[in-house]
C-alpha cells in the first residue's frame, strides 16, 4: 500500500507551473513554485515542520508544551499543522490587517489567536511579536518560535526549495523572484542557487511603503507607511533577512499586486494571495526584457482561498477603489450598486398612470424610470420633462405613462465594460442592462462617475 504517514510528509515537492495568458509576448520561460499546493495551503509550511523539528531536537519543545508566534497567518497555520499533528497547543497573535479567513482557519485547527492593532509601533506592547514575547514568557512549557529570527527558517528553503528548484529546472533557472517578509524564503533559496551557479539573479518583490527597497539601495532604514497587501514587506529588517543574497528589490502596488493576483486567479486557474500577486508583477515585469534563454520562477506562497473577503472580492475592491473602469463590466456595476432601499431595476408599464409613476420615482428617490412592456424597453419617463408638461396639463396626472413618456432608454448586454458603457451615456441619461435576455438593471451616468479611473 501507497500512504503517508501524516499530513506532514506531503510538504514540499512542490510542481513548477509555466504562465500562458499573463506571460504573451514575452520571450522568457516563467514558470510559477505552486507551494500553494502544500497541505496547510502555503509555502511556511516548510518552515513550520523545520523549526518545530530543531525545537524537538535541541529540547526547547517538549510534550505537552505550547508553541507561540507573531504571524500574519500563514506561519501560524504551517506551525499549527504540525502541532495538530504532534499534539501541541498553540497560540498565534496577529493583526486585525489579516484577514478573517486566516484566523478562523486558525481556529479551526484548534489553536488559540489573539488579535492585535497593525497600528501598534515595533517599540509598542502591544506590537504583535512584543505581545507574542510577553505571552511566551508568562505561558508554561512555551515555546516563542520566532519566525524573523529562527536560523531554521532560511535553512528550510536551503535544503528544500532551493535544490527543487534547481533539479525541477536541469540547473536553467536564471532568475528567482520571492518576497521578502521574514526574508526566509528568499535569503535560503538565494543561497543554495547563488552557491550552484552565482550568475542566478535573486529579485525582492516588496510593496510600497515597505522598508526593504530603501534599505537595499541606501543602507538607511526609513520609515514604514501602510499598505494593503499581507505577508509580505516590513517596517524592520528582521535577521533572516540576508541581502548579500538579494540582487534587486522591485517595489509594487496593492493596485497591481491585487489586480495580478485576481488575473492568476481567472486566466492561469492559479488562486492565489496578493503576496503572490506582488511577485508575479515583479517577475513579469522582468521578463520583459529578457530573452528566450531566461528561466524566471516566482513563489506562489499561498491560496486565494485566504481573501475571499477582501481583493477576491469585487466589493472590497470598489470599496478600495482599486476596479477600474476598464476592469469593470455593467453587470459586476449593477451588483455592486447599494441595493438596501433601491431594487436593481425599478420600472413602469406603458399602462400605469402617471400619478403611480411619479409616487413610485418620489419613494425611490429616482429622477427617472424606464417603461418597459413584455420585458422591452419602449420608453422612460424623465422628471424634469415631466414636470414641464405637467405644469402645462394637470390632466396627464391620471393619463397613462405611454402618453407622457420620452425615448426608451439602450439596453446593453452585461458582459461589456464601463468604459463602453459611456460611449452610450453621451447620448443618454441611463442605459439599461440585460442578461440572457432579460433587462436586469440599470446603469446611469452618476453610477459611471463613481468608478474610480
Amino acid at each position: 500500500m501507497d500512504y503517508k504517514a501524516s499530513t506532514l510528509e506531503l510538504i514540499g515537492n512542490t510542481p513548477l507551473v509555466k504562465l500562458n495568458k499573463l506571460s504573451q509576448g514575452i520571450d522568457a520561460l516563467v514558470l510559477a513554485k505552486m507551494e500553494s499546493l502544500n497541505p496547510g495551503g502555503s509555502v511556511k509550511d516548510r518552515i513550520g515542520v523545520s523549526m518545530i523539528n530543531a525545537a524537538e531536537r535541541e529540547g526547547r519543545l517538549k510534550p505537552g508544551g505550547t508553541v507561540v508566534e507573531a504571524t500574519s497567518g500563514n506561519t501560524g497555520i504551517g506551525l499549527a499543522l504540525v502541532c495538530a499533528v504532534r499534539g501541541y497547543k498553540a497560540i498565534f497573535v496577529m493583526t486585525d490587517k489579516c484577514s478573517v479567513e486566516k484566523i478562523r482557519y486558525l481556529k479551526a485547527m484548534g489553536a488559540d489567536v489573539v488579535v492585535v492593532p497593525v497600528s501598534a509601533k515595533p517599540d509598542s506592547p502591544d506590537h504583535y511579536v512584543n505581545t507574542a514575547r510577553r505571552i511566551a514568557k508568562e505561558t508554561p512549557s512555551a515555546l516563542l518560535v520566532f519566525q524573523y529570527g529562527n536560523p531554521e527558517n532560511p535553512e528550510a528553503h536551503y535544503r528544500t526549495t532551493g535544490p527543487e528548484l534547481w533539479e525541477q529546472t536541469a540547473g536553467r533557472i536564471t532568475h528567482f523572484v520571492a518576497g521578502l517578509g521574514t526574508g526566509g524564503t528568499i535569503s535560503g533559496v538565494g543561497r543554495y542557487l547563488k552557491e550552484k551557479n552565482p550568475g542566478v539573479r535573486i529579485i525582492g518583490a516588496d510593496p510600497y511603503g515597505s522598508v526593504f527597497k530603501s534599505f537595499k539601495e541606501t543602507g538607511r532604514l526609513l520609515e514604514a507607511t501602510p499598505y494593503l497587501v499581507e505577508g509580505i514587506g516590513q517596517e524592520v529588517i528582521p535577521e533572516n533577512v540576508h541581502m548579500k543574497y538579494v540582487d534587486e528589490i522591485i517595489n509594487v502596488t496593492d493596485r497591481d499586486a491585487f489586480q495580478t493576483a485576481r488575473r492568476l486567479a481567472r486566466e492561469e486557474g492559479i488562486f492565489c494571495g496578493g503576496s503572490t500577486g506582488t511577485i508575479a508583477w515583479a517577475a513579469l515585469q522582468l521578463a520583459r526584457g529578457l530573452n528566450k534563454d531566461a528561466v524566471v520562477i516566482f513563489i506562489v506562497c499561498d491560496t486565494g482561498e485566504r481573501y475571499l473577503s477582501k481583493f477576491h472580492s469585487d466589493e472590497w475592491m470598489k470599496e478600495k477603489r482599486m476596479l477600474g473602469r476598464e476592469k469593470m463590466t455593467l453587470g459586476l456595476l449593477i451588483q455592486l450598486k447599494p441595493s438596501e432601499t433601491t431594487p436593481a431595476l425599478v420600472s413602469v408599464l406603458p399602462t400605469d398612470i402617471v400619478t403611480d409613476a411619479l409616487q413610485l420615482m418620489n419613494s425611490h428617490g429616482l429622477s427617472q424610470l424606464p417603461v418597459l412592456d413584455q420585458n422591452n424597453s419602449v420608453g422612460s419617463i424623465r422628471e424634469g420633462r415631466l414636470m414641464a408638461k405637467l405644469l402645462k396639463n394637470r390632466d396627464l396626472l391620471r393619463a397613462p405613462v405611454s402618453e407622457v413618456m420620452e425615448k426608451g432608454f439602450p439596453v446593453v448586454q452585461e458582459d461589456i465594460g464601463v468604459e463602453t458603457a459611456m460611449k452610450h451615456l453621451k447620448d443618454s441619461p441611463a442605459i439599461l442592462i440585460e442578461e440572457y435576455g432579460r433587462i436586469v438593471g440599470i446603469v446611469t451616468r452618476y453610477d459611471v462617475l463613481d468608478v474610480q479611473p
